[in-house]
């Protein structure tokens, strides 16, 4: 191990200090309300935005209640089976038509489609010598971060980098699309020459193949590929291409577009979301597990011993120790993820074609299991199924993919709902997305000792307990530093009750609160004689009388 990357005892020190004073108390969430992951026991989750690219449905009103549905996704209003049913049919490849639905709001007609086809050939080049100067020249052992690098240093090409009007950033997000699927396969392959020691090689994209084919043969050493195989690639693809406005890496992306930020930096910290194994590292996971499963389970049809392997995932006994059977279940869908049912069906055809018959029964087997021993162990609020990363895996291995490319394959897909969802906040909002309530939350040694943020007739309200005071002459040290900053986040008016005046400051603070006219007010409650590390019972009585009389009007 390197020096740079060497932990030593004084940093483990340090963590569980951090640890120590860095947790807040699970009670407080139920206490306060707060929905950790924004979303309750049953999967509802909170509203946050609204987004008219593409809808899941996983529940229908029956007799005027809400009961779970097969899963429903809807780009643009069209459902996702008849999409995909349509371009196969006519065998076409769907990747730059349902491209265009997503970003311009409507299929495109014949015309149209090919002359987007032509703008994303002609788009799907790198600047001059960035192959050798930025993909050779520092290869990485993650491609997903090699993504994320690509694409902030495609910043510094762009003479119009910062022009968030949406024609250029129409430009910088069609030409993102195109060039993310070369970053990821140059990458890979940079990686696999100066980092694994293999043959380097690298194919240049033909602007008249579609994506999926582009991919395969930049990827082969032949260039070659069936068209099953870039067929149901392209299939993955479009599958991948948007989930709605909830899930992490777009919801991330409407975040940070609402900074008024570049596109580069949008994209940038999407694929940073991306990567994590709780959002589009999943099917890597899913595929290590089932690696470990084959090898544990001698009989790939005793479903006896198949169960037997599944309960010790449940109990944290095998693979990872996470208690979790990848691929199962989902935050929104419960009966089914229309998306898998989509994939099986491609996939079984693939892997007859490729000779893995065997191995696609074993994960139809585990699926099915997997549903029985998840119901007889936990208990479970909805429905479990398989998700689309159960069997995108299997796929990609028998694509002939590495698994470094597993997560760049759905980035190169979710580029494109990224740039429609990017489209949309600069086309419909001005206002940055912030965080709107916080709970109350307890500081041990912090400078502020008492927090709380509230509504009161539609004004928003924020009472601060500290231990030191505010006015006069004080000491401008680091803790007042961090007090005036988290004041201006929230001033309009602010008012300072120390404990000698208490009674009377808090009067003519709540009065004034009552009758202004400001729509946000702090109020400091701090003691100018004590700098404890506790806060004395007078000021949480104090807040306390406060929240109560505030919440009275």
């Amino acid at each position: 191990m390197n020096e740079y990357s060497m932990m030593t005892q004084e940093l483990q020190d340090l963590a569980a200090l951090s640890m120590e004073h860095g947790q807040i108390p699970s009670g407080l969430y139920d206490q306060y309300h707060v929905l950790r992951g924004l979303r309750d026991v049953n999967g509802k989750g909170v509203l946050a935005g609204l987004t008219d690219i593409s809808t899941i449905t996983s529940s229908k009103e029956v007799d005027g209640k809400m009961v779970p549905c097969d899963g429903e996704l809807r780009y643009r209003g069209y459902d996702i089976h008849d999409l995909v049913d349509g371009f196969v049919a006519e065998q076409r490849f769907g990747y730059e038509e349902v491209a265009y639905l997503l970003i311009f709001g409507r299929l495109p007609e014949e015309e149209e489609l090919k002359e987007f086809q032509k703008l994303l050939g002609s788009y799907r080049t790198l600047p001059t010598n960035f192959v050798r100067d930025v993909i050779m020249k520092a290869p990485g052992k993650d491609m997903m971060n090699t993504l994320q690098r690509g694409v902030l240093t495609l910043y510094g090409y762009d003479d119009m980098a910062d022009n968030i009007s949406i024609p250029n950033v129409l430009r910088q997000c069609l030409q993102l699309t195109s060039t993310v699927p070369l970053l990821a396969v140059y990458g890979y392959q940079a990686y696999n020459h100066y980092v694994e020691g293999k043959s380097f090689y690298i194919h240049s994209p033909k602007p008249e193949l579609s994506t999926a084919e582009n991919i395969l043969r930049m990827l082969r050493p032949n260039k070659k590929y069936t068209p099953l195989e870039a067929r149901v690639l392209d299939v993955a693809l479009v599958l991948h291409m948007d989930h709605g406005g909830g899930n992490n890496s777009t919801f991330t992306n409407h975040v940070v577009t609402s900074s008024g930020t570049d596109t580069y930096s949008a994209m940038a910290a999407s694929l940073g979301s991306l990567k994590g194994p709780k959002h589009g590292g999943a099917n890597i996971k899913v595929v290590h597990m089932f690696d470990e499963m084959k090898r544990t389970v001698k009989d790939w049809e005793d479903e006896d011993e198949i169960k037997n392997y599944l309960l010790k995932l449940l109990n944290k006994e095998a693979f990872d120790h996470s208690g979790l059977i990848y691929g199962m279940g989902h935050a929104v869908y419960s009966i089914s993820d229309p998306r898998a049912r989509i994939f099986k069906g491609f996939l079984d055809k693939l892997a007859r074609e490729k000779g893995y018959d065997e191995e696609f029964e074993f994960y139809n087997r585990v699926e099915r299991l997997a549903v029985e021993t998840i119901q007889e162990k936990r208990r479970i609020y909805k429905g479990v199924s398989a998700n689309i990363d159960f069997y995108s895996g299997l796929m990609y291995r028998i694509l002939g993919l590495p698994d470094q490319l597993f997560t760049p394959m759905f980035a190169v897909a979710r580029m494109v709902g990224w740039s429609a969802h990017r489209m949309e906040e600069l086309a419909t909002n001005s206002k940055i997305i912030r965080i709107a309530k916080l709970g109350n939350f307890n500081l041990a040694h912090g400078f502020f000792r008492n927090v709380t943020f509230f509504n009161c007739n539609h004004r928003k309200v924020c009472i601060l307990v500290s231990s030191f005071y505010l006015c006069g002459n004080c000491t401008i040290n680091i803790q007042v530093s961090i007090s005036i900053y988290i004041i201006l986040s929230f001033l309009f008016c602010t008012y300072h009750i120390t404990s000698d005046k208490a009674d009377t400051q808090c009067s003519s603070a709540l009065h004034y609160m009552i009758v202004g006219s400001n729509e946000k007010f702090i109020i400091i409650l701090s003691d100018n004689n004590t700098r404890t590390a506790s806060c004395t019972g007078i000021f949480h009585s104090i807040a306390e009388k406060a929240a109560n009389f505030l919440h009275a009007y």
